[in-house]
């Protein structure tokens, strides 16, 4: 897969994370999906592997970043 296609899924990824989560929409990343591989089965499973990989992250950060907090308020007690 060429570069200019990954950069425009994990753009696109990135940016409809963001919407279904401004919009409280779950079904969004699905139905942008679908219309990707509408026209481009290769590019559709880009965004898809984008998505998962950035949602993903999101949650270990969250996870990660909870972990450092409850240590640095114990270390205070």
């Amino acid at each position: 897969m060429s570069r200019i296609a990954e950069d425009l899924a994990d753009k696109l990824a990135r940016d409809t994370i963001a919407a279904a989560e401004a919009l409280g929409d779950d079904r969004l990343v699905e139905q942008i999906a679908q219309a990707l591989g509408a026209s481009s089965p290769t590019t559709e499973e880009l965004f898809r592997t984008l998505v998962r990989v950035r949602m993903a992250e999101e949650r270990a950060r969250k996870l990660l970043d909870a972990r450092i907090a409850a240590a640095r308020k114990a270390a205070e007690t």
